[in-house]
This record gives C-alpha cells, structure tokens and sequence, in this order.
C-alpha cells in the first residue's frame, strides 16, 4: 500500500531530523552523565567519626600523639585524648552575642594560638586546659584567618587581606612582616620555611609571599578557569586546584609561573576544594557531595574512595600531620580519621 503524496514528503524530511534529535539525545546523555568512570579503590583508609554537632569543623591540630582540639564555625571546640577516635565538647570564655568562627589552630608543645572571625586571637601555655583572649589592635588589616606558632611565645599571623605578624613575646607586640597586604583572599596557605601562596577572593589570579619580601608578588591563573585553591606539595611546589575540577602541580623546583597540563579524574558537578599527601604518598583531594579522590602514582591516575562518597558532605580540609595523624573535614560534623 503506497503512503499519501503529502506524507512522503513529510517522512522524508523527518527521518533526518529524527537522526539529529536521536544524536543530540545521545551526546546529552552521555555528557549528562558526568563521569569518567573512575574506579572505586577496594578499601578504604578513613574511618568516620560521629561528632555531636552539625557546626562546621575548620581546623585540627594536637599537642602530642593523643591529645589535640578540632575548632569550627558557631565557636565549635573539641577536644579528644585517644588521637581523634572520639571527640568531646569545652568551652570557651568568649562573650555570648557573639558568633565566633573558630578558623585556625597549631600548637607547639603545650603552647597553642587559635584564629577566628570576627577579631579572635586565643593563647594557651597548659596545652588547651586554660585560654587567654588576646585583644587585637583595631586597625588590624583584614580578619584573622592563619596562625602559625613558632616557638615558645613565638607565633605568626596572617589575615584574611594577606596582612602577616609575628610575636616573639606571646602576643603582647606584633611585628609586621608585609607592607602592603594582597588584597582579599579566599585562600592562604603557609609553608614551613615561612613561605605563603594565596588565591583572591574572586579566584581571577594568586599572589606569593617569601620571608624578607617587603610585598606579594601576584600572578596570573593558568587558565581560563577561576582558581578554588592552592597548597604547597612536600617538597615545596605548589599545587592548584580551579574550577571544571581542574588540578594542575607546579614541577619540583620551578618557577610558579610553570604549571603541569590539566588533569581533571572526574567531573561530577562538584569541584575539589582541597588537597593533601598522605603519609604513604599518595595524593588526596575530596570536595563537594562526598567526593574524594586518592592517587596512588603522583597524580597520573586516580580512583574514588567508598567512605567518602558514602558521606553527605562537603569536604572543606584535609589535613596530615607530621606523625603520621590523619583528618578530612566536612560540613554539618563531618569527619574522617586517617587509619591507614
């Protein structure tokens, strides 16, 4: 039975269409899909931990091997003496109306400094037991946002402009290291030579900071993608994390004007807001709705971690320590302990 005149046509000039409708469909489906198929690592190293609070944790850092304090948004402090297994609320002295963001905690011994916002400056000599509240100057450049300590009475300061301080009395004087701060910063990192990288606050470019600089010296991104964040690598280059899920290393030894091809393991919607190495060496890096990454070959090649993604959380921090102790932090009291 022949179809209409009219119809022919019409099927004749629909078949293509439908050809083109059936390839877009396909090519969305496909890139909608938004993976590239990592593989999932057979076990997994971390181990959550429960946290009564929905706070955001920031922060960690320990006196020794067992005794250490977790700090956060909504003045969250705790405290764990068994190495981070389990974690108990303290209690700051700190004025009631406000709602103080815990940012920064390091310790040295039984010494220790934390940072927070608005204007918060802490100091400890008894390991964390009793805390004296330092009054900053209210000509501060910026916000409190990184604390180092140094030694004994021996800390250094920066803010959330760039605007870096050192004590060498406990906190009674500070000395300015910087005379002209970055500018506003979403990210700050300090090496251990005293070395400091920071991402601005609109992540259109990074500046660095060298002990003995009198000003950051600001660089241009890479690529046409905003940077997230920025650290330093064990040997002291410096690695960059950009939106698309973008991870670029800088090669041992060079300039920070020299940065590696792009590696992106996966592309799931969710960037990466964080990297570390692990004592073994490998390489994490977590981020948005649970993601985190392990490479195991130096960033060559990657896969997912089962406890990870089982988490519903943003994960804002990894953290090593020097003997081996290991954290990732993550919105609404998450936490993952390093077990190995």
């Amino acid at each position: 039975m022949t179809g209409s005149p009219l119809l022919r046509p019409l099927g004749t000039l629909l078949r293509p269409l439908l050809g083109l409708l059936l390839v877009i469909g396909l090519g969305f489906g496909l890139s909608g899909c938004v993976t590239t198929g990592l593989p999932m690592a057979a076990t997994s190293p971390w181990q959550p931990v429960a946290l009564a609070t929905k706070a955001n944790p920031l922060d960690v850092a320990f006196t020794d091997s067992s005794h250490g304090f977790l700090v956060g948004s909504n003045r969250l402090i705790l405290e764990t003496d068994d190495g981070g297994a389990s974690w108990a609320e303290r209690a700051l002295d700190l004025p009631e109306e406000e709602n103080f963001r815990l940012i920064s905690i390091d310790f040295r011994g039984e010494e220790g400094w934390i940072a927070g916002q608005p204007g918060l400056l802490l100091h400890t000599t008894d390991g964390g037991q009793n805390w004296s509240r330092l009054f900053l100057d209210t000509k501060l450049p910026g916000e409190p946002y990184l604390i180092t300590a140094l030694g004994p009475n021996q800390a250094e300061l920066a803010t959330n402009v760039g605007a870096i301080y050192e004590t060498r009395d406990g906190g009674t004087n500070w000395q300015a290291e910087v005379e002209d701060a970055a500018g506003a910063v979403r990210e700050l990192r300090r090496f251990n030579d005293g070395r400091y990288v920071s991402v601005s606050s609109l992540g259109n470019f990074f500046s660095t900071w060298d002990p003995g600089q009198g000003t950051w010296q600001p660089h241009q991104r890479i690529s046409s993608q905003r940077l997230q964040s920025m650290g330093f690598q064990p040997d002291g280059s410096l690695w960059m994390l950009a939106r698309g899920a973008q991870i670029r290393f800088n090669p041992a030894g060079g300039n920070v004007e020299e940065w590696g091809k792009a590696v992106i393991p996966i592309t799931n919607g969710f960037g990466y807001l964080d990297m570390a190495w692990a004592p073994d060496g490998s390489i994490w890096t977590g981020g948005g709705s649970g993601t985190l990454l392990v490479s195991a070959d130096g960033g060559k090649s990657w896969q997912k971690d089962p406890v990870g993604g089982q988490q519903p959380s943003n994960f804002t921090r990894i953290s090593f320590s020097p003997d081996g102790k290991g954290f990732v932090l993550g919105e609404r009291g998450s936490l993952l302990r390093w077990v190995g």
